[in-house]
Order: structure tokens, then sequence, then C-alpha cells
């Protein structure tokens, strides 16, 4: 989005916010000054700061093949941002072009997102807070294209670190995994402290403050008892560049570090 262009109605560019600033860091063009200062602001801390949404990306692809490999052809991505370059319904359309793929997130971005996705009778984006699962769960947009009677996969990828403890972030994913069949698969990723200095955590923290979306980097406990209820399929909740993943150089792995990552089965 450029300067001089007006914003869509409901945006403020003079705050940051957490799609576009993830946009940005991945080298999008959906973002503000706000945003991109944010960003690189957070850039200044640690090299590999540069390649964390990066590894988060990565580990999004490999899981979404995964799932789809697996025969799922039913994809609900809550708290997607822009699906920008590389997204849910691009990797899935290599392996099953006819799979249906509905993008949910709060915020006004999310009619810019609708807009790049006209073209397409099997994908949609909604608007939607991934708080109140139960109005998602029967939102018109949603229902049209996910049948919940058969396997769906459900992403809650660089989402729920958003989510304050009040908010019950496990508690949200256990109201999704209710209306899960047998086979469905859960996809999560989640910025952790695990193995982190408390200060620069604290420090990272500060910035998403200022954003429309404070962030919690969360310990390993805490995201592992987001997938109650699943199994975790091979080789488990490990750093996102380790899931599946090849040899990496130096600095992709130690930004995957910050982010834990898996994927689970609905027995």
């Amino acid at each position: 989005m450029a300067e001089q262009e007006s914003a869509p109605s409901g945006i403020d560019t003079r705050i940051p916010n957490m799609a576009r600033m993830y946009d940005y860091a991945l080298g999008g063009k959906d973002n503000f000054a706000a945003d991109r200062a944010a960003v690189e602001k957070l850039f200044s801390f640690s090299p590999e700061n540069k390649d964390v949404p990066r590894a988060n990306r990565r580990f999004l692809s490999r899981a979404v093949r995964f799932a789809a490999a697996q025969g799922i052809s039913q994809f609900l991505d809550l708290g997607t941002g822009l699906p920008s370059q590389g997204h849910v319904h691009e990797v899935v359309a290599e392996i099953n072009p006819g799979a249906h793929v509905v993008y949910v997130d709060y915020d006004p971005v999310v009619s810019h997102a609708r807009a790049l996705l006209m073209d397409s009778d099997s994908v949609t984006a909604v608007e939607a807070d991934i708080r109140d699962p139960e109005s998602i769960l029967a939102h018109p947009g949603v229902t049209g294209l996910i049948d919940f009677s058969r396997p769906v996969a459900v992403l809650f990828v660089a989402v729920l670190h958003g989510i304050p403890d009040r908010d019950d972030p496990a508690g949200i994913v256990g109201a999704f995994a209710g209306r899960l069949s047998p086979g469905s698969y859960l996809i999560l990723s989640h910025l952790t402290s695990e193995g982190h200095p408390p200060a620069l955590v604290a420090q990272k923290e500060e910035i998403f403050a200022r954003s429309n979306a404070p962030v919690s980097y969360r310990s390993r406990a805490e995201i592992l008892h987001m997938f109650d209820g699943f199994s975790l399929v091979e080789p488990g909740l490990t750093a996102v560049t380790q899931w599946r993943g090849d040899e990496l150089d130096r600095i992709l792995d130690a930004a995957g570090q910050w982010w834990l990552g898996g994927v689970g089965r609905k027995e």
C-alpha cells in the first residue's frame, strides 16, 4: 500500500498491525510506515530476527503439504492476516487444486484479502474473531466451503501468541477441536520464550505491545497444552525449522528457535 493511498475503511495506519508487520517482514507491500518502523525495531535486536517470519512460513508450507498428502482437502486458517505469497491456498493447489481454503481474521485487512481471492470459488476470507469460535463455526462463509463431518486441517499458525491468557488460547483451540471429525489435523506454531534470555523476550513483547495485538512468548509446556486431544505426528513439537526439515544454514536455524510448531491428528 503506497503511503499516498487512502487506507481501507476501519484501518488506522498510525498503529502497527500484526498482519501488516508480518507482511512487511516477508517482503510484502501491504503495509504502512508504522508497521515497517515496528518491524525494523525488532530487526535491530539481533540478526536472526529478520529470518523469524521466513522460518515460520517454511513450517507452514511443510505442514500444509503434509496434511494435503494425507488426503485433507479442507483447510481452515485462523488468524491468517493477509494471504501473501506462499500461503495455504497456493501450497495446497500444488497437490490438490480443488481443495477448499477459508481464511479467517478479525482485522479489516481481511476485506483486502477477500479482494485478492475474488477469482476463486474454492477459497475465501471471512472477517471474524477467533476468540468467538461458535460464530466462526456457524459463519456462512465457513460452512459454505467447509464440511465438518469430514476431516479438516485447522491452522493456528503464528496467531495464538496474540491471544492473552485471560482469553484462554488453549480453550479456543479446544472449541474448534470439538467440532472436528476423526482424521482431522491441527497445525500450530507459536512464538516461544523457551531457551531465550528473559530480557530479550521482554524487549520483543514491548514492541508488540504498541501494535494492535500484543504478543506473549510462551513456554514449551504452555504450547504443548494447546495440542490436548490430538496425537502429535513425528517429530512432535519442535523448533519450526526442525519440523521435517532439511539441513539448515546457521542463521535460519537460529531464527527458527523463536518458534515451536507441530501437527496433531485427531483420532
